[in-house]
């Protein structure tokens, strides 16, 4: 368990941050860009879930604590012995998620704009900051090693969070559908 006696530390007082292996780095390095921004998406799952139902809430507040699985992941780089890493496992439970969710839905028509109820409309944020996180970590990737899991939880994730937010928009009848040249 984690004790802070301390909020602040006075240590990126100068523009650095520490990791979890005690390595200082700059604050707008991609790896703490990428952790940030999944942080950012997890409180916009908190958004979300002021106004979600019990069944999406419980859902939703287990996937807050996976992100900060995810961020502890990506706080600490290398093969640190007994650091705590996303799983497979995690992957796996968003994708019967998803699939328990979809089951209820009728097919889409079109696309689907942002909007519908107000758990809804939080849920599309947080999907559109978690493709970013994911954008940074591909980003990330192509300079150090990452667990691969950290990757597949992203890209589930958004596809979770766009489910998700039909199945608050009352199994989709709420849904706001895009209509191509519709303003012309």
């Amino acid at each position: 368990m984690v004790t802070l006696t301390r909020i602040y530390t006075r240590g990126g007082d100068k523009g650095q941050t520490s990791l979890g292996t005690g390595e200082r780095v700059d604050k707008d390095s991609l790896r703490v860009e990428t952790y940030g921004t999944v942080d950012e998406a997890n409180a916009a799952i908190g958004l979300a879930r002021l106004s979600a139902a019990p069944d999406l809430d419980a859902m939703l507040s287990t996937i807050q604590n996976d992100l900060f699985d995810l961020g502890a992941d990506l706080c600490c780089p290398g093969d640190i012995e007994g650091a705590l890493r996303v799983t497979q496992g995690q992957v796996d439970r968003l994708e019967r998620e998803i699939d328990a969710m979809n089951a209820d839905l009728s097919p889409l028509d079109s696309f689907v704009l942002p909007g519908g109820t107000p758990c809804a409309a939080h849920l599309h944020l947080a999907r559109t900051v978690t493709r970013r996180a994911e954008r940074h970590l591909v980003a990330l990737l192509r300079h150090e090693a990452v667990n691969p899991a950290v990757l597949k939880y992203l890209n589930r994730l958004s596809d979770h969070l766009f489910v998700a937010s039909r199945f608050a928009n009352a199994k989709g009848s709420l849904d706001v559908k895009w209509v191509p040249g519709a303003s012309r």
